[in-house]
């Protein structure tokens, strides 16, 4: 077999390569399953695991025999939301593929459009600058599914993770950039504006409340896995259901490849992440998304910071880490490996274990030691139609 190999990094929304940064339907009700365009999931593991986890790599088999299938592989590539998306799906014709694939693509364009915190068009920007204290603001169907899931992840982890670290993000890029700590005093007033609590959401009147002035919201750990989810729907709408989406880290795999069990994913090395993964899984109808700091930290003042801020106390992260989380969806594999990676591996299982349909690997850097904590169903589960 020849193999061609994509890497697929975990880096961000704008740069998660500076930090990590969705939405569709009639119905605004959302629920870890309502969210999910994917109707089973299949984990098949080979090999033995590889230590640690900074990327995650697709791997496409050309076999023999495949010119003798009736659907042809096609693959469409766009920037968006900061990083590369990509769209591979199976089908009988190349132009009904064409349009699919742009649709999908198009999705994700317009929901970048909608969250993105780096553009000063984007709906997520208006609301922040145009809401006052107690004031309701209309928002889209989209804006208000992906802020009424953050609040539900907010919750279930304690506010570890937390859309509200906006105005944390902006120090913190700064602080990069100038490789100089916060000020304390600016540090204090930014956090005063952060928590969950601070944002009142009602999905049946799409209106949202943002409880004080200056407030600044930051989707980086939820929309890019929400635009792949909702780009999935788009290909299952249009009658791929053989399909794959990834917003370079963001994984959505539909029904497998014509003659195989599901979609090649490796892992990578945290050790090093160039080292050729020999960790493969086979993968259908499921998401997977990891979340790390390999290549997004800060040294300052000879401590490293990454790129990951917990929001509870506004510092970036000083332990190496990656998180990659097995989910139904997306959307929840995206904001689970964000919450867990700032929750650290205990409180981050015990989170998963209390989360429907959800399994985790988390493993961190202790001085030269590498520490590695999978759950109890790691690396999958099945569940039925």
């Amino acid at each position: 077999m020849e193999t061609d190999a994509m890497t697929i990094t975990r880096d961000s929304h704008e740069a998660r390569s500076r930090e990590r940064s969705g939405c569709r339907g009639e119905s605004a009700a959302v629920s870890l399953n309502m969210m999910n365009p994917l109707r089973r999931c299949a984990v098949r593991q080979h090999g033995r695991w590889t230590v640690g986890v900074a990327a995650i790599v697709v791997l496409f088999g050309l076999q023999a025999g495949w010119a003798d299938e009736p659907l042809r592989r096609f693959e469409f590539h766009r920037k968006a939301m900061g990083v590369e998306f990509t769209v591979v799906l199976y089908g009988a014709k190349k132009g009904a593929a064409n349009t699919a694939a742009k649709a999908a693509l198009d999705r994700v364009t317009q929901i970048d459009a909608i969250c993105s915190d780096y553009k000063a068009t984007s709906e997520l920007r208006r609301l922040c600058a145009e809401a006052r204290p107690g004031r309701s603001m209309p928002v889209s169907v989209d804006l208000v599914r992906v802020l009424a899931r953050s609040q539900e992840v907010s919750k279930l982890s304690g506010g570890a993770f937390d859309v509200t670290v906006g105005p944390l993000t902006k120090l913190w890029r700064r602080a990069r950039r100038q490789k100089r700590l916060p000020p304390p005093d600016r540090l204090k007033q930014a956090r005063g504006l952060v928590g969950y609590r601070l944002v009142s959401v009602d999905v049946h009147r799409r209106q949202v409340r943002l409880k004080r002035s200056g407030m600044r919201l930051d989707l980086g750990g939820i929309a890019k896995g929400y635009a792949v989810d909702r780009a999935m729907e788009v290909l299952a709408q249009r009658g791929f259901p053989r399909s794959m989406v990834d917003g370079s880290g963001d994984l959505a795999v539909g029904d497998p490849p014509p003659g195989r069990a599901g979609w090649k994913v490796a892992v990578a090395s945290l050790e090093n992440p160039d080292k050729r993964s020999t960790e493969v899984l086979e993968l259908a109808n499921i998401a997977i998304a990891t979340s790390g700091d390999a290549f997004q930290s800060v040294t300052i003042d000879g401590k490293r910071f990454s790129h990951i801020l917990d929001p509870r106390t506004g510092l970036g992260l000083t332990t190496s880490s990656s998180v990659t989380v097995l989910a139904s969806d997306a959307t929840t594999a995206d904001a689970m490996a964000s919450a867990i990676s700032v929750m650290g591996p205990e409180a981050g299982q015990r989170l998963v274990a209390r989360t429907r349909d959800v399994e985790s690997l988390f493993v961190s850097r202790v001085k030269d030691r590498l520490m590695i904590h999978r759950t109890s169903g790691w690396p999958g589960r099945s569940s039925p139609r």
